[in-house]
Parts: C-alpha cells; structure tokens; sequence
C-alpha cells in the first residue's frame, strides 16, 4: 500500500485500486522514493536502448527527458518553475508564498526551467558508453532520495499544503529505508559498471547530498522553510546535478 502511493504520486501511471490517497497515506510512502525513482530510471534506460537502433542520440536523449517529464504529470518541474518565479522576489515570506501560489508562470520562471532542460540535455549527451544506462537508472532514485532528505531535515513553511503530510510524517526510519534503497541500488549498478563501489558510491551519495543540504539552506532562508514546490526544486536541480556528475565519472573513471 505504501508503495502504491508513492507511486501513485510520483507518477502518473495507472495502477489498480483507487487514485485518490490520504495525506497519511501520501506521508507514509516517503521511503519508497527512491524505489519509484528506480523504476522511472529503468523506463528511461529501457526507451534508450530500444530507439538507440532506430534514432540517433540526440533525439533519443530529447525524448529520454520528455518522457520523464509525462510520466511524472510535470510534478516537480512545476514546483522549479514556481520556485524560480519566487526566489529574488522582495517582500515577506507570506508574499513569496503568494506569489508561488499564483498559476501564472513568470519570466523568471520560464527562463529557469529552459535552462535546467538546456542543462539535462547537454549533460545526458555527454554521458560515454555504457555509463549513460546506469546514470540513467540512479538520476531518478537519487534526486528523489535528496527530496527524502530535504522534507526530513528541514522544517515545513507553511500551515497547511500537501507537502506538510509528508513532513510530518517524516522520520528517522522513513529516512534510512529511503536511503538503504538508494545505497544498495547505487553500489550494485555501480559494481556493474565495473567502478569501485565502495568508493565512487559514498562519494556520489555524498554530493548529492551537500547540494541538497545547501539548497535546503538557500530556501529556508528565502521562504521560512521549505514548501512542496521547494521538494520539487531540489528534485529537479538533483537530478541535473547527478547527470553532471556522471559526465565527470565517465571521462575520468
């Protein structure tokens, strides 16, 4: 049931039983992000490797992050393009909050988003060989365990929101369940891959955590807290972040 949730909320892909879920039920799915994350990365290696006969790979990498972008129903993308809108904004926190909850997207807004798909882009067709599949497979479970990790670390801005079932259900075992998957799973692809586990692993978990942490820190400080559309910030920002990431272990390991 927990997983189903969280899928059913990460994803727009139709599952069995009822769609509509309860903010417990939405909050106790947090440790199994990382799971869904796995899933959706194994989509995108699946869709790589089954064009890569037919479409050359710029436009298979194009499609990569289009259909990343559907089966998610735009979810955090939204919460960037929100984010970006609200950032250097003056005023009071309460005003930042209203103007994020404002459904026009301003320039600030769009101009971040075309950069962060701009980034994701280069960066995916940067990526050597067979690398590309295993970035493919953990960018998704990583950035989703740093959104695990920002609604468990830092405290939630506003009264009420969707964002606050999550925080407050968010705890120490939900944590370590959310990072034990995204550990296990980045060591054994990793081993694959013929890296050293034990020493790439630890180093990617680790940075994808430190930008977490001072993304986390950048918004609290911005917004008196963090908000849904924080999560889905740090998502988004995570997941170019491990793409880059990539680039580098590719040419260098």
């Amino acid at each position: 049931m927990k997983l189903l949730a969280a899928f059913r909320f990460l994803t727009v892909i139709p599952l069995p039983g009822r769609r509509e879920f309860s903010a417990g039920e939405a909050g106790a799915s947090l440790g199994y992000f990382p799971l869904v994350g796995l899933f959706l990365g194994a989509v995108l290696a699946g869709i790589d490797w089954a064009l890569g006969f037919i479409l050359p790979p710029s436009i298979i990498n194009a499609i990569i992050l289009i259909a990343l972008l559907l089966l998610t129903g735009a979810l955090h993308i939204d919460g960037f393009i929100d984010t970006c809108d609200t950032l250097f904004s003056r005023g009071p926190p309460r005003e930042r909050w209203r103007i994020m909850s404002d459904s026009h997207v301003g320039s600030f807004g769009v101009a971040g988003a075309f950069c962060l798909l701009l980034l994701a882009y280069v960066s995916l067709g940067e990526i050597a060989g067979t690398y590309k599949t295993i970035a493919l497979i953990l960018t998704p479970a990583l950035s989703r365990w740093a959104m695990v990790y920002a609604i468990f670390a830092f405290p939630y801005a506003k009264p009420a929101g969707l964002g606050k079932a999550f925080k407050q259900q968010a705890d120490g075992k939900k944590f370590a369940l959310a990072t034990s998957l995204v550990l296990v799973s980045t060591l054994g692809l990793l081993a694959l891959q013929g890296l050293t586990p034990v020493f790439t692993g630890p180093v990617l978990i680790f940075a994808v955590w430190l930008l977490a942490a001072a993304l986390g820190l950048l918004l609290q400080r911005r917004f008196a807290g963090l908000t849904g559309d924080s999560y889905g910030t740090i998502n988004e920002v995570s997941q170019v972040f491990v793409l880059i990431l990539f680039c580098l272990i590719s040419r260098w390991c």
